[in-house]
């Protein structure tokens, strides 16, 4: 039985994949935390750990759940369930903890480096921006302030429209003592 095996690490930030034989790498009986050597995977001084994986139906495995059989158990966080509401549960199908033939894909992640890095060992060549690309970029940022500027220039002002006068209101005339009417 092959499965595939993606190795993570965590320095470079970086995921590897490789497709491995069960019976080559050793990986079975293994579970989610226990630590093993790269040797089987063609990581020559490396110290990997599992970190999780899924089944050939693409059900996730579980640290918290024993055994190697797929099993209904009420989840409120996820790997396998992710809440839409606030304390929602759900029942849902997930993997045992332990690598078994029904595994297709393992995570693992570096734990300790060897002295050949990752993608030479896989095989993997390593895709570098070409130069050219890299000095535009560089220029780009000065030359957009200055044509920002320029547009900004050239836009016709903006006319305000007059504001409408509120009407004035006219006081009443109070007849009082300080007025007297002389006929």
């Amino acid at each position: 039985m092959t499965f595939k095996v993606v190795v993570s690490d965590p320095k470079t930030k970086k995921a590897y994949q490789k497709e491995v034989e069960n019976a080559v790498s050793g990986l079975s009986g293994k579970k989610i935390g226990d630590k093993f050597s790269g040797k089987g995977l063609g990581l020559e001084g490396y110290e990997l750990e599992v970190t999780g994986g899924s089944d050939k139906d693409g059900f996730p495995m579980r640290k918290d759940v024993s055994g190697t059989k797929r099993k209904r158990v009420l989840l409120s966080v996820g790997p396998g369930f992710h809440p839409s509401k606030k304390g929602e549960r759900r029942r849902k199908s997930i993997r045992g903890n332990t690598i078994a033939d029904d595994i297709a894909q393992i995570n693992v992640k570096v734990v300790k480096a060897g002295t050949k890095s990752i993608a030479a060992s896989f095989g993997v060549e390593e895709k570098e921006p070409p130069k050219e690309e890299k000095a535009p970029a560089k220029e780009t940022p000065k030359e957009k302030p200055k044509e920002e500027s320029k547009a900004e220039e050239k836009k016709e002002p903006v006319k305000e429209k007059p504001k409408k006068e509120a009407p004035k209101e006219e006081k009443p005339v109070e007849d009082g003592p300080a007025e007297e009417k002389k006929e």
